[in-house]
């Protein structure tokens, strides 16, 4: 079967055509993903000047990005085909202006361009649900109710974060999860270790309390006035300080607390990690002679950025792997997987592969760096479950069923 995905969590604009087979768990018939089609649009050069994402200027991008975006996908999976206008298909009407009114310029261009070409041979629509910037879900929703309604396919709302959970299944090798398996999420909104005891079914054991990882490395790299984004900033810092491999007397002196490192349960706090950065900088200045640095980050020497961001990513990650560790100890697990645009930082990607070498028993999934930030495509493999499920109880849905779907910044996984 063929799968439109649709994702405008955040600040990307993408869609992808899936052709998704087989059953989770059946050795003769295995689960097979082929991509068709993939295509994204960042808008981070946009919200570069706000320091982070823009929540209205956002939901504007991703209405003027789907139309495009949409007509390049299916022409990049060979789906796309002008309408013979003898053919009597979807006219315009009241409910796609109903559904699209809030958002005219995207209602335009659906127009204009819809109508065109004839309905595609798809078999199901998926779009990200939550979480993320309400704004923006509800712009890539009524984009999703409205295709749905004019080519009449079922429409299969997506959790974002088990998109994430499932994006390593792309390049999943044996197409087998041995269970229990530990799922640890870390993205700008999450920090999450999440129990697995079957497929599809989620049981949260531990959650940051303040922060998430990558809402604290965004912070700390604004302290220092990194460009957004800033993690990945923090990261070429750390990189280069690390290849150095030389230890001054004053970068063994920059040391940071581990929050909840040895608690006996399995959660996260990186506040106070971020609150004594901010406090490091700050003596860090007063230590330098005169004249060298003043009240500007950019004014301190490369060198002591460069040990700061390597101290803080090292923190980070030992507390990561180490909360990890376990949970993977408690609850014997035989599966870790990762999901969520942190995991795109090299360090901690290394760090959590070194594992295997650790525990012979112990299969480690990670999704390739493209498809460890936001995309369509995991939002695809997570729908197609979905579809299967709803297929198989004769639940399936198209937005006729689902007028009152709303978007869900907070949704549970």
């Amino acid at each position: 079967m063929k799968i439109l995905s649709i994702e405008t969590s955040c600040d990307e604009t993408a869609i992808s055509i899936l052709e998704a087979s087989g059953i989770f768990g059946d050795i003769k018939n295995p689960v097979e993903f082929k991509i068709l089609a993939n295509t994204l649009i960042s808008q981070i050069d946009i919200h570069k000047e706000y320091g982070g994402v823009f929540p209205a200027l956002a939901k504007r991008e991703h209405a003027k990005n789907l139309i495009p975006i949409l007509r390049k996908t299916l022409e990049e999976a060979k789906l796309s085909a002008p309408n013979d206008k003898s053919k009597n298909i979807w006219k315009p009407g009241f409910q796609i202006e109903e559904i699209l009114e809030r958002e005219p310029d995207l209602l335009k261009l659906f127009l204009e361009y819809i109508p065109t070409i004839e309905i595609p041979k798809i078999d199901a629509i998926t779009i990200t649900q939550g979480p993320g910037l309400e704004p923006a879900l509800w712009v890539g929703i009524n984009f999703a109710k409205a295709l749905s309604l004019a080519w009449d396919k079922p429409l299969i709302p997506v959790n974002h974060m088990e998109g994430h959970l499932l994006a390593s299944f792309i390049n999943h090798k044996s197409k087998i999860i041995n269970f229990p398996a530990i799922g640890l999420l870390i993205s700008g909104g999450h920090t999450e270790l999440i129990l697995m005891e079957k497929f599809r079914e989620y049981k949260k054991i531990g959650q940051t309390r303040d922060d998430a990882v990558g809402e604290a490395f965004d912070k700390v790299a604004r302290m220092m006035d990194l460009p957004y984004p800033g993690g990945p900033e923090i990261s070429k810092l750390a990189q280069a300080q690390r290849e150095k491999q030389n230890i001054s007397a004053r970068s063994a002196t920059i040391k940071l607390p581990r929050p909840m490192l040895n608690t006996d349960d399995f959660d996260f706090s990186f506040s106070g990690l971020k609150t004594a950065v901010l406090y490091l900088i700050k003596n860090l200045k007063k230590d330098l002679p005169a004249g060298k640095a003043g009240n500007s980050w950019d004014e301190l020497p490369q060198e002591i950025k460069e040990e700061v961001a390597l101290e803080f990513e090292n923190a980070v990650t030992e507390i990561l792997l180490k909360k990890t560790e376990k949970a993977i100890e408690k609850y014997q697990a035989e599966t870790l997987i990762l999901g969520g645009g942190v995991t795109a930082n090299n360090y901690i990607r290394q760090s959590f592969e070194s594992l295997d070498s650790q525990n012979a028993n112990l299969e480690i999934l990670i999704p390739e760096r493209k498809f460890s930030t936001d995309n369509a495509v995991m939002i695809g493999m997570a729908g197609y479950f979905k579809y299967l499920e709803q297929k198989e109880k004769g639940q399936l849905q198209t937005a006729i069923d689902l007028k009152e779907l709303r978007a869900d910044g907070n949704l549970m996984l």
